[in-house]
């Protein structure tokens, strides 16, 4: 049996931020499943960062979309059909749909969701990508330890809410920066962090060494831009950067808020900082442990979260959009069709 699917595609490629005529529209009719394949149906697609350097024609870590194709992506979604043996119809499943409402799929890049442990959304946040990123960050690469100060950048952001909560549990002084009054109230009454410094403010700078007065032992980097200078001066020797991303920079923008590269380079020579880029695909392995740690301070009202939802394929360009400029709120979803959980 045949099934259509709606698709946002790569039109063209952004010169600078994406606009809505990056994006194209279409809908195909997908074949069945073969031989180890599953169909699905997209509930919840997750709207990332890393997305952006998809869209650019330039080696990376990853491939670029093609130019026509789907926008990549992961999604949470129900199997309608299955040709896997792990899989049944009615299965809840995480996988690469894509921006898309349905795709025909692998069985054995899926995995279950378990709707009894929390909201099968979570899958794509904070118990999700964003939420290992963060674990594995801060415990593998980072070495957190009680007594140190750390400052997340995107601190209200699905990887640094994760990453600010974990870290105040493990008794350190936690340090946000964000966009905005609003999201700094949230990340210190709601996230428990020490205090929380808005990334918008002039002097930045001098109220980061304000609120370190003892240095930075550890940055959570996945801007870069205006809080990256502002942290660097405030290092302490044998800091650690666990680098995952640079949200700042991805289009193109904020270049004049850039230290130069020599002065950066200097204070990881003089200060012995570990610097160090994190692809979260190759840490699959330290999954069980950080779901069993992360899964269990949800379930005990221990770790909080919170989610921006669009609703439906097509505000998925928009949205996205936004967030590259940090209109969301937490994870960034869309809804894309009824969840049964």
């Amino acid at each position: 049996m045949t099934q259509d699917a709606y698709r946002i595609t790569l039109a063209s490629r952004p010169k600078g931020n994406p606009t809505q005529d990056n994006f194209g529209r279409e809908t195909v009719t997908l074949d069945p499943p073969a031989k180890g394949q599953v169909a699905v149906r997209t509930i919840w697609l997750s709207l990332d960062p890393y997305m952006r350097g998809r869209m650019d024609d330039a080696k990376s870590y990853a491939v670029p979309v093609p130019l026509g194709a789907p926008m990549e992506g992961e999604g949470v979604g129900e199997v309608t059909a299955s040709e896997h043996p792990d899989f049944k119809p009615g299965d809840i499943v995480i996988g690469r749909t894509g921006w898309a409402s349905a795709a025909v799929l692998d069985g054995d890049g899926l995995r279950k969701v378990d709707p009894d442990i929390a909201p099968i959304s979570t899958a794509l946040g904070a118990l999700g990508m964003p939420g290992l990123t963060a674990w594995v960050g801060l415990n593998d690469v980072a070495e957190a330890k009680s007594g140190e100060t750390i400052v997340v950048s995107a601190a209200t952001g699905a990887v640094g809410g994760v990453v600010g909560q974990l870290a105040r549990a493990k008794g350190m002084r936690v340090i946000g920066v964000a966009g905005g009054p609003e999201k700094c109230a949230y990340a210190v009454d709601e996230l428990g962090y020490d205090v929380c410094l808005d990334h918008h403010a002039d002097d930045l700078a001098e109220q980061m060494a304000k609120a370190a007065p003892d240095g930075i032992d550890i940055y959570y980097e996945s801007v870069g831009g205006k809080t990256l200078s502002a942290v660097i001066p405030q290092m302490n020797i044998g800091g650690r950067i666990p680098v995952i991303g640079m949200i700042a920079w991805y289009s193109g923008n904020n270049l004049d808020d850039a230290l130069p590269l020599p002065a950066v380079w200097r204070a990881i020579l003089s200060k012995r900082l570990k610097v160090q880029g994190m692809i979260v695909f190759d840490h699959h392995d330290r999954r069980a442990a950080f779901e069993k740690e992360v899964g269990a301070m949800i379930r005990d009202g221990d770790l909080t979260y919170r989610e921006t939802v669009a609703e439906g394929l097509d505000a998925a360009p928009q949205a996205f959009m936004d967030m590259l400029k940090g209109g969301n709120f937490g994870k960034q979803l869309v809804k894309v069709g009824a969840d049964p959980s």
